[in-house]
């Protein structure tokens, strides 16, 4: 049986930090967004992880300024951005939205069989941009972590010589993983969010595991039998306590209704996430429907 621990979420004063990530990731978590230490982050990196497909359902997306429009008037802790966009998009709301550097990626063309995410960006391009915090997205159990691990490592250090907090996008990826159970499992994402504690990250991006998916059977044990004892809050709690004093954000995922998006967020943040990425949930509508949920999904947080 999964036992069931008392654990409030994390705050700053927790957490062994310099004195920069200590100063940005305050902007972050109480200078802006719903404040009272969490965060709500608008990510706009599918153009590199997808292509422009996921732009076509409200093709007003297509344009970055229409979702840093939606991140300051909507009031979001932060956007996510790759460097071109950065460069290109975010003179105008200096100061206003504060920046996630995304320093990785890779496009969907190519299988995920031996899934890697190279640089395209450094520590040093988010210092110069005035970023509160980078993204690094690690692939987990993918055949090639060794290649992972060692160019994580590097960001690492840099984050650290910088003051700049360091976000983990933590997925499950590969061949490998998809023998046990698949990507989205428990016993996957129970695995990755230990390892973005283990490999030092400050922040780690998860998704919900699918605990009531008949392929965690093919987890390893007690995996295999273990997500029988779930439901969606215990699965969330259960990723949530071993990430450890790592901050946790979830995923927002695909396209999904109002009324579950809402219920996601509410079980996320009532667990003891720190926040949430939402993307295409939210920019994939018109501006005002888009304002209207954030608006929602903030009250939310803040009464968690």
């Amino acid at each position: 049986m999964v036992k069931e621990a008392q654990m409030r979420r994390p705050t700053l004063d927790d957490l062994d930090l310099s004195l920069g990530k200590r100063v940005r990731l305050h902007r972050l978590l109480y200078e802006y967004g719903p404040g009272n230490g969490t965060m709500l982050l608008l990510p706009i990196d599918h153009g590199v992880e997808h292509g422009p497909v996921d732009f076509f359902a409200n093709p007003d997306s297509l344009d970055p300024e229409y979702q840093l429009r939606l991140a300051k008037e909507g009031g979001y802790s932060g956007i996510v951005f790759h460097i071109g966009l950065a460069e290109k998009y975010m003179r105008d709301y200096a100061g206003e939205v504060p920046l996630v550097l995304k320093l990785n990626g890779k496009t969907n063309i190519p299988s995920d069989a031996q899934a890697f995410s190279a640089l395209d960006a450094t520590v040093e391009d988010a210092v110069r941009l005035g970023a509160d915090a980078v993204g690094y997205t690690l692939y987990v159990g993918s055949p090639r972590q060794d290649e992972d691990f060692i160019q994580l490592m590097r960001v690492r250090a840099d984050c650290e010589r910088y003051g700049m907090p360091l976000i983990v996008w933590s997925y499950p990826r590969g061949e490998a993983i998809e023998k046990k159970g698949g990507r989205d499992s428990l016993y996957a994402v129970d695995y990755a969010a230990r390892l973005a504690n283990e490999l030092g990250a400050d922040v780690v991006k998860l998704n919900v595991p699918k605990f009531d998916d008949p392929r965690n059977e093919e987890s390893p044990p007690p995996y295999n039998t273990l997500y029988k004892e779930m439901d969606y809050a215990k699965a969330v709690r259960k990723v949530i306590i071993s990430a450890g004093k790592t901050l946790v954000l979830f995923s927002g995922g695909s396209k999904i209704s109002d009324e579950d998006l809402l219920e996601k967020a509410r079980i996320c943040m009532e667990q003891g996430a720190t926040g949430l990425i939402f993307g295409r949930n939210m920019w994939q509508r018109p501006l005002e429907e888009a304002l209207r949920l954030t608006a929602k999904i903030k009250e939310i947080m803040r009464s968690s």
